[in-house]
């Protein structure tokens, strides 16, 4: 049984990261063309959405299963955080050097440091209320108020092109592609195809939901591990790949920008909406076992600080030493997270 669960997980993986690519990605794209939106505003509120859609649908899928699973869902999102800061700023570190463009990183960096003290706050009695669910969605709010007018007192040269898409209809690009679009096929209106794209997504994300449950309980590992594991690395392998593309492709900012980007995205909306929602419906709290979450919410702010640090010594500048320091801190993160499981 095992096998099985583990078969799903990874089917729902690769079919995760066919719809979101082939109709989330792409209808949120014409959405912010129609209404004119700046690309590093699209980039870090709509392109982060749609990179972080699995996080978003799994946090909701496990919040509404009976039986208390809510630390799937909080252990996917932090889990996910950590990987894009550590691996995913590590990656483009890695593989290539130059000078970022700082107000964007900067503004992004700042909110990232709210997030994560709210959600230290938040989980502090190991429950969530109604105001703490709705001040992560006020937060979020701000955020993206604060973006409209960043660029007027802090001017910056624009960014002219968007995360590069993988052509999903290209069988050259993804060997799985000719495969998958015998069972879902083009969508030319953007409004259908998003409303598409968010009914698989929350079915493959309730299948997620139910294997790693059952997983948990086959080899006796907490759910929350499962969550900071499995599903956050494979919910963020698709982020992974295209920021890599970009770093090459000479705009590792736009990729680092994105990485803290969803990282925002994640925390505030990721989290606090469902939660918000969910408060409002059934007024109560939402209990959460931080006992398995000290060690990664820890490493989330040690993750800011060395950031900070690193672009405030370096003057903004990429360094293959701190992308290597990054991708080893996670390695030995997630050994340190598994050996403790078993």
């Amino acid at each position: 049984m095992l096998l099985i669960y583990l078969f799903i997980v990874i089917i729902s993986f690769v079919v995760l990261h066919y719809i979101s690519k082939r109709y989330f990605i792409d209808s949120l794209d014409l959405i912010a063309k129609r209404f004119r939106m700046p690309s590093d505003i699209a980039g870090s509120t709509l392109m982060a959405a749609g990179s972080s859609a699995p996080e978003f649908a799994i946090v909701v899928i496990a919040l509404l299963r009976t039986g208390h699973h809510a630390e799937i869902g909080v252990g996917t999102i932090v889990g996910s955080a950590l990987f894009n800061i550590f691996v995913i700023v590590g990656g483009v570190m890695l593989i290539n050097r130059s000078k970022l463009t700082w107000q964007p990183i900067l503004r992004d960096l700042i909110f990232y440091a709210i997030s994560i003290s709210v959600l230290f706050l938040s989980f502090r009695d190991g429950s969530i209320d109604l105001i703490e669910a709705l001040t992560f969605c006020i937060i979020y709010v701000a955020y993206i108020i604060v973006m409209y007018y960043w660029k007027k007192y802090f001017p910056y040269k624009d960014l002219e092109k968007p995360l590069p898409q993988y052509d999903v209809d290209n069988p050259k690009k993804w060997k799985l592609s000719s495969l998958l679009n015998r069972f879902f096929p083009r969508i030319n209106n953007y409004f259908i195809a998003f409303l598409f794209s968010i009914i698989v997504i929350g079915l493959l994300s309730w299948a997620l939901v139910e294997s790693a449950i059952q997983i948990s309980l086959i080899l006796g590992i907490p759910e929350v591990i499962i969550g900071l594991t499995i599903i956050a690395i494979g919910t963020s392998i698709p982020d992974f790949i295209a920021s890599i593309i970009v770093a090459r492709n000479g705009r590792p900012g736009m990729a680092i920008n994105n990485a803290i980007g969803s990282n925002i995205f994640d925390i505030l909306i990721g989290l606090g909406l469902p939660w918000f929602v969910l408060l409002l419906l059934v007024p109560k709290t939402i209990n959460v076992d931080t006992n398995n979450l000290t060690t990664s919410m820890s490493l989330l702010a040690g993750s800011l600080i060395l950031l900070v640090s690193t672009f405030i010594i370096t003057k903004w500048r990429t360094k293959r030493l701190i992308g290597g320091l990054l991708i080893f801190l996670y390695l030995s993160y997630l050994v340190y997270e598994i050996v403790n499981a078993l």
